[in-house]
């Protein structure tokens, strides 16, 4: 697949050659008056501009055939140019890694022709790029990894585990020496993100809800790394940060009220069980996007580019089987129905308010067509099995999460692949507080290989 879409770019840059050199000279200049060569620019989140997007990116440019591949650190911090000789013209991509707020002001203003977040598009930032079309329509929101939020202390900090009300309130304020939370007497010294990180943004979301509000003399980092460095420095620090910045500090399990603890693992964050799992994403206008733009994300979706995703630390999309524990939780007829069978790195979940797959989704039945098509899969078979919130009654909340499994049975035999007859399990096993507005993570439906 590598091969072939190596291929590919190298017939798109022949054809689009002409369209580099006239649309580089037409645009509005992002880092500087002469943008001849520009392909496109990235703006956004600091969890994917630091690491992924650059590896990508050249990893992308040595697929399209691109020869002496550099970065070169731009005046203003976190920024970075990456240049490369292409055929006969010297092309180069920019990245602008302050915060996801900051890649759709660069939608807004036509700075910027990628933006990169690690939590979704706002209501507000809906409304102000509207003229891009549909924000959230699958041809301008594009999950490219999934990461985990990890909580972070030093490596010799004797807590493992935390609830999400115990980090809400030890980041509050509430909670301000380690002996209350069961670690050594000391006070706690909290570090956090900007306020123009995605990462904040989804920290705030996912555990401070509107009841918290960050304490005060917390230390501020643009940098998830920085931040990582200096809680791995500090005996009584904590922090949050994205999964490929946990360093030299230690990530400790997390649960929710009625929820086991869980580590930031592959299948945990991959299947986004553990409670502070996130997508990372990239969005583009619906429409009239630049060609080399639009080439770049196929390849970020391509088994190269989710190879590279697992490479800089985060969690490939790319589906792969894990056979379960000796020590699984559930009803009885689930650990029977699975007991024999792998669990696939992969979830299908649903759009908000709607019984449709989300764009995740959809991609990801592309993703499992592919996989069972693999020689070694063709003889297997998939299973099925629904979950979801509470309801009124437990019959009616089986009954839903059988037809969300019907639904993505639906959806791959379109594609031709054949499953096993779909289970459905209700409110078993939530991931989230069935109490909590996040409640609409527990309607999802499992993928297992037979």
């Amino acid at each position: 697949m590598y091969l072939l879409l190596h291929r590919l770019c190298r017939t798109l840059i022949l054809s689009f050659g002409l369209t580099l050199t006239s649309a580089a000279s037409t645009e509005s200049p992002a880092f500087g008056p002469n943008t001849t060569g520009l392909l496109f620019t990235l703006h956004g989140s600091n969890t994917i501009g630091a690491q992924l997007a650059p590896n990508l990116i050249r990893d992308y440019l040595a697929a399209k055939g691109a020869r002496n591949i550099r970065s070169t650190p731009l005046s203003t911090i976190n920024e970075l140019r990456i240049q490369a000789d292409l055929g006969n013209q010297k092309v180069f991509i920019d990245i602008a890694a302050h915060g996801s707020s900051t890649g759709f002001k660069g939608l807004e203003q036509s700075q910027a022709d990628i933006a990169m977040a690690s939590r979704p598009i706002k209501a507000s930032e809906l409304v102000s790029l509207s003229r891009l079309g549909d924000m959230r329509s699958k041809r301008a929101e594009h999950v490219i990894a999934i990461d985990g939020i990890a909580i972070i202390v030093h490596p010799d900090n004797p807590v493992k585990h935390l609830t999400l009300q115990q980090i809400a309130a030890v980041f509050s304020g509430e909670i301000t020496n380690w002996s209350q939370v069961g670690g050594h007497r000391g006070h706690i010294k909290v570090y956090a993100r900007d306020n123009q990180s995605g990462t904040w943004d989804t920290f705030k979301s996912l555990v401070f809800g509107k009841g918290y509000s960050l304490i005060e003399n917390a230390e501020r980092f643009e940098s998830n790394d920085q931040l990582s460095d200096r809680v791995a420095a500090d005996l009584t620090g904590i922090g949050f940060v994205g999964l490929a910045s946990i360093r030299h500090a230690r990530a400790i399990a997390v649960s929710d009220q009625d929820t086991q603890p869980q580590a930031p693992q592959h299948l945990t964050i991959a299947t986004e069980d553990y409670p502070l799992s996130r997508r990372l994403f990239l969005y583009t206008p619906a429409y009239s996007l630049k060609p080399t733009a639009e080439e770049f994300l196929h390849f970020v979706q391509s088994e190269a580019g989710q190879e590279q995703v697992k490479t800089t630390g985060f969690i490939s999309q790319t589906p792969i089987s894990i056979k379960p524990t000796s020590t699984r939780e559930g009803p009885e007829n689930y650990l029977a129905l699975t007991q024999k069978a792998e669990r696939l790195s992969v979830n299908f979940r649903f759009a908000k308010g709607s019984a449709t797959l989300d764009n995740k989704a959809q991609q990801d039945i592309q993703r499992l067509m592919e996989y069972m098509q693999k020689p070694q899969n063709r003889d297997r078979q998939l299973l099925l099995i629904g979950f979801g919130d509470e309801k009124a009654s437990a019959e009616r909340s089986v009954v839903l999460s059988k037809l969300r499994a019907v639904t993505v049975r639906s959806a791959l035999h379109h594609h031709r692949i054949n499953t096993a007859p779909v289970q459905g399990f209700g409110a078993y096993l939530p991931v989230v507080s069935n109490k909590s507005k996040a409640k609409i993570k527990n309607r999802r439906v499992e993928v297992w290989l037979l």
